[in-house]
């Protein structure tokens, strides 16, 4: 009787097939991204050949993963991480935390804030306290996570017009953000503010989640739009995670009125 050896998938093989069929990348357009054959990224996905550093390094680039993604695959096919991840107060951010304290004094009479990931708050301009107004204390603590504060009954949530469109614009965006790179984090912070949410009828009219933040802000009605912005050329995990959220006015009242507030502080 003979019997069979059957290769067991190493660590690296079921990453790379995981991540090539979340990105939905057929083996020959990864191949060619990776600048490499068919044959060879068939062999890496059986475990049947094991890639050099430089190798991995250009798959994960090619299949578009965060810098932390990129450590994971290198440590699954043995190698060392390439890429540090340092703390916030660390000396080699110090131009870093200046600059993007710079850049949120510098968006003022508007709010501006500085994320990582799910949402917390590393840091804010003056003009954030016009967001959390009237705010449980308890979100407001810890650091606070801003997602959950826009959206918790307890905080930014009754002072929203149009809160079934605007949180499921946030929710939306987060949902994204969870297919491109699964976490089961992110899935429960997904489901907390789901559950916080009140539903949503679209009419005629509806153009999508994708809307301005109608806020109310004593007896007038303040209009916002977002930018976000990532630093997208880092090599340092904790400054590549880090996101700059800014609000501007979507019309004219409401830019009259912020530059207002701000002058009168």
């Amino acid at each position: 009787m003979t019997i069979m050896a059957v290769a067991t998938a190493s660590p690296f093989a079921q990453q790379l097939r995981r991540w090539r069929s979340l990105r939905r990348i057929s083996q020959l357009d990864l191949a060619i991204r990776a600048e490499t054959s068919q044959r060879y990224l068939s062999f890496l996905e059986q475990g049947r050949s094991h890639p050099g550093r430089t190798m991995v390094v250009r798959l994960s680039e090619s299949l578009g993963l965060s810098l932390r993604e990129r450590n994971t695959l290198l440590l699954a096919a043995g190698y060392a991480p390439a890429f540090p991840e340092s703390a916030l107060d660390a000396p080699e951010l110090g131009a870093v935390r200046e600059a993007v304290e710079t850049i949120l004094h510098g968006h003022l009479p508007y709010p501006a804030v500085v994320t990582r990931p799910y949402g917390v708050l590393v840091a804010a301009n003056a003009a954030f306290e016009l967001l959390t107004e009237g705010c449980a204390p308890e979100l407001l603590t810890g650091p606070p996570n801003v997602l959950r504060l826009a959206l918790h009954p307890d905080g930014l949530a009754p002072r929203v017009l149009n809160l079934p469109e605007w949180g499921r614009h946030i929710v939306d965006s987060l949902r994204n953000r969870a297919a491109h790179s699964p976490d089961p984090e992110l899935d429960a912070l997904i489901a907390e503010l789901t559950g916080y949410l009140p539903p949503v009828d679209p009419g005629p009219n509806h153009l999508g989640f994708a809307v301005p933040l109608r806020l109310r802000q004593g007896d007038v009605e303040l209009r916002l739009i977002t930018t976000l912005t990532s630093f997208a050329t880092a090599t340092d995990i904790t400054l590549a995670e880090l996101h700059l959220e800014a609000f501007l006015p979507a019309d004219r009242p409401t830019a009259d009125l912020l530059r207002a507030r701000f002058a009168q502080d």
